[in-house]
């Protein structure tokens, strides 16, 4: 019994001991701007300004309620009293009884839910081009995680191939093949890759933190390295200047926002006709009953709500305007953003040839050096270039799919890879 308590402890103890950590989720870019879309903490803000504004749909759509209003005078005067009577005595009393109702005239009515039907699509247009904003945010902080991780990829492998030949100089240095100066200048080049190493590696994490909050996660998490940014869409400047002027964010958002001035001139004029109220009176006098009627209406002699008209015309003029520099910017950011994408393009196309050659130089240097046919210095100055040349290519590579992104963003496109 004993031995059976002892072998079930051992095997809990190995089972919490080996436990597998949480996995990480692995992220590509277009799986990346879906998360963000559902869970990024500005978006899931701003989101709420629909639901604020389909309340107002509500609000519009109710009528005045009725006023109740009571007047009670008392007699104060005793000597008035007549006989065997006190001051609450219903023949020393006089009662206002008056129910009244604001008449909300039926195109007033109209159009303050036409008013916040107007705004509810704006607030939908609004909120997406902010979406727009933060997806070319979250996508860019991907490629800067996807960055650092490659830099830190390619620095690993220098110092490999440093350490490794490290310890071969150790073995020649033994064998008296070369001299100590030669096994001191490759240890230091380990020693900077290291040190290197150690701050990218930081770097790298600092940025995979930063993309965690604009995920709205918690969870661990990578990228995937191997994404090659597949997204599918008109390469021709033409089409993607129509996409764009037809379908982005902030243009529809000042469509909206000329409807909803067209809405609001309408309310607004539309008030400038008075609404009257009306409602009836029951009034005893010292125990007699009167009924009576109420009716009440402003007089339009000096306000006619010519300021709120005025101020609505102005506001459909602003949108009109704002939507007319939108489209000449849009034809702007979109001819930038598409020319740096095709000279980008070609950038990394050149560049492949270099990474070819520079493995290429590296390999036969280092075969050279092995065999006694150059030296560190010669074998080290490879080494150090072809670093130089994997992280300008990584660099390029990076500017090349920031174009990409920022091709995305202008055109509007950004939105849909999110979907």
């Amino acid at each position: 019994m004993m031995r059976l308590r002892e072998i079930s402890f051992i095997i809990t103890l190995v089972f919490f001991m080996y436990k597998p950590s949480s996995a990480q989720e692995i992220y590509t870019l277009q799986k990346a701007l879906q998360v963000a879309k559902a869970n990024n903490p500005l978006l899931n803000t701003q989101q709420l300004n629909i639901g604020i504004s389909e309340a107002d749909i509500v609000t519009a759509k109710l009528r005045p309620n009725p006023n109740l209003n009571n007047q009670t005078l008392v007699l104060t005067r005793p000597a008035s009293y007549p006989n065997n009577t006190d001051w609450y005595n219903a023949q020393n009393r006089q009662v206002w009884w008056q129910l009244t109702k604001v008449i909300q005239l039926p195109s007033q009515r109209q159009a303050k839910i036409d008013l916040a039907q107007k705004s509810t699509v704006l607030s939908q247009k609004a909120f997406g081009e902010t979406e727009r904003n933060v997806l070319q945010d979250v996508a860019l902080k991907w490629l800067d995680v996807w960055t650092a991780r490659k830099q830190l990829d390619i620095l690993q492998i220098a110092k490999t191939n440093t350490d490794s030949l490290v310890s071969i100089n150790k073995i020649r240095l033994g064998k008296e093949v070369i001299t100590s100066t030669d096994l001191t200048r490759t240890a230091l080049l380990a020693n900077q890759y290291a040190l290197q190493l150690k701050s990218n590696e930081q770097i790298y994490r600092n940025e995979l933190s930063n993309l965690k909050f604009m995920l709205g996660t918690q969870d661990n998490i990578d990228i995937d390295t191997k994404d090659d940014f597949t997204f599918v869409f008109s390469t021709k400047l033409d089409s993607l200047l129509q996409q764009a002027l037809s379908n982005r964010s902030d243009i529809q958002a000042y469509k909206a926002s000329i409807q909803v001035a067209e809405s609001n001139i309408k309310l607004q004029k539309s008030l400038a006709t008075p609404q009257p109220t009306l409602g009836m009176i029951y009034n005893p006098q010292n125990t007699v009953p009167y009924l009576g009627f109420f009716g009440a209406i402003d007089l339009p002699f000096f306000s006619r709500n010519q300021g709120e008209i005025k101020k609505s015309h102005l506001q459909k003029q602003q949108a009109e305007k704002g939507l007319q520099a939108t489209q000449t910017l849009i034809q702007t950011e979109l001819s930038t953003a598409y020319n740096t994408y095709q000279t980008q393009k070609q950038n990394i196309e050149q560049f492949k040839d270099l990474l070819s050659k520079s493995e290429s130089i590296l390999s036969s240097v280092k075969y050279s050096y092995l065999h006694g046919g150059t030296t560190i210095v010669d074998y080290l100055e490879a080494q150090r270039s072809w670093l130089d040349t994997q992280q300008q290519y990584y660099d390029t590579l990076q500017q090349y799919r920031q174009s990409f992104i920022k091709l995305l963003y202008a055109s509007g496109l950004i939105n849909q890879m999110a979907q």
